[in-house]
């Protein structure tokens, strides 16, 4: 109780004590952010690398053909809730005369990869809707046709960062060019015997805003059957480079691995007479295992960032030892008349620990707050920066997403508030010894 009662005398005699706790605040909120935004930045780029890839890939040293078997045996098993083929190539784009883009190009199963990636819920016709709008790739079946990401078609604006949909709608039904080229004899392993260049027409059918960076500047979607034809005319079509695989929800994700495993070796069995190439030399891992090392970077870079502002944040501990020294100084007859009664040096030091650590917690408290409040609106303050200053901070060009990441890192966020804490009763540490070893009768004399 007589310490309770001294920090709150402390608390309205010594206004100064406010500082400390401000401090506190101050440090804790921006640890808060930093912390939860570069976290929100990790899980932002993982979750994008599940929507682009799917929970699991399977990767074959090279191509294969019939493997609509295969995805056929995976989505038999109560582990797998989709699969998809894809394959891979880069290109040059003819957009317009004199606009040549540089291109990724995925050749890929609309109707199956909505059940691994949500595919359609990035096409403007469904996130944009509109009357205008319509797939040209049902108006005949011969016809060439492909879905073109939105940075291809407009660039984002320098002020706001998004792209002119109404600009890129003008080019939906467009036909445009695409060069890219075409290998024989991939299948089985074989030497590539001749490399062809390939021109290939095509009608915008829809356009792609996944909100990636990567995906939106430079992609371009054909269906799988249609550049199989392109890029491998010597094989049995249609071929996949990639089997991109969703999981059921709950679905444990090593003993899937070990069933998707299974599942690939009686395929390699049944139709590559057990080839030990494909056997052995095949990939089939997370999607996040693939980009593990990458995300492994960004947790060093995020730590690293941490690490500098706890440093920054130090200033905090040394603002309320300085303090709490002069408090110590200037309350030295209460610290001698409470020894006086009987109170131990222990206790008299405890009683200043405590205090810090109260401090330490209200600081911690306020921080919290701010940094919730901060971190939940970060995106509404990006935008008021970027009004009032003509400053844009956040540009997906340079950090890959749309929107600042906006969810507060809860766990993170607890390990800050007790780390302050802490700190802040090592800051009285000092202060509480000197005041532990006041001596009554040295105070008291001349009282």
């Amino acid at each position: 109780m007589l310490k309770l009662f001294l920090w709150l005398r402390y608390l309205r005699k010594k206004r100064i004590v406010f500082l400390s706790i401000a401090a506190v605040a101050v440090s804790v909120s921006m640890l808060i952010v930093v912390a939860s935004l570069f976290s929100g930045f990790i899980d932002a780029f993982e979750q994008s690398v599940v929507e682009a890839l799917g929970d699991i890939v399977i990767e074959p040293p090279f191509v294969i053909s019939n493997y609509d078997k295969l995805i056929e045996g995976l989505e038999q098993t109560s582990q797998v809730q989709g699969a998809t083929a894809v394959i891979w190539g880069y290109g040059l784009l003819l957009v317009d005369i004199g606009d040549v883009r540089a291109v990724q190009i995925m050749g890929m199963e609309p109707e199956r990869r909505e059940k691994v990636t949500d595919f359609n819920q990035f096409l403007i016709s469904n996130k944009y809707p509109s009357p205008e709008i319509s797939k040209n790739d049902a108006n005949s079946p011969n016809e060439s046709y492909g879905y073109v990401a939105i940075g291809l078609l407009t660039e984002p604006d320098e002020k706001t960062d998004e792209y002119n949909i109404e600009e890129a709608r003008k080019m939906l039904g467009k036909e445009v060019k695409l060069t890219t080229g075409a290998a024989s004899a991939l299948s089985g392993g074989d030497s590539v015997q001749d490399f062809k260049r390939q021109l290939v027409s095509f009608t915008i059918s829809d356009i792609v805003e996944t909100g990636f960076y990567d995906f939106d500047n430079g992609t371009v979607y054909f269906p799988v059957e249609q550049f199989s034809k392109v890029l491998y005319p010597d094989e049995k079509l249609p071929v996949a480079e990639q089997i991109q695989i969703r999981l059921t929800q709950g679905a444990d994700t090593d003993a899937s691995l070990a069933i998707i495993r299974g599942v690939w070796q009686n395929f390699v069995k049944d139709y590559y007479n057990s080839s030990q190439s494909l056997m052995y030399q095949t990939s089939i891992a997370t999607s996040l295992q693939r980009q593990s090392l990458i995300i492994a970077a960004y947790y060093q870079q995020m730590n690293v960032l941490l690490v500098i502002f706890g440093v920054v944040s130090f200033g905090a501990v040394i603002l309320i030892f300085c303090i709490f020294s002069l408090i110590v100084r200037l309350k030295q007859k209460d610290i001698a008349v409470i020894k006086s009664c009987g109170t131990t040096s222990g206790s008299v030091a405890w009683i200043f620990i405590g205090f810090g650590a109260c401090v330490g917690t209200v600081g911690s408290g306020i921080g919290a707050v701010l940094g919730f409040i901060i971190t939940k609106n970060i995106n509404t303050i990006e935008e008021w920066i970027r009004i009032i200053f003509g400053l844009k901070l956040w540009k997906s060009s340079v950090y890959l997403f749309t929107k600042i990441p906006n969810e507060v890192d809860w766990s993170l966020a607890i390990q800050v508030i007790v780390f302050a804490i802490a700190a802040a009763a090592v800051g009285a540490v000092i202060p509480a010894i000197i005041a532990a070893r006041t001596k009554p009768v040295e105070i008291l004399r001349y009282e």
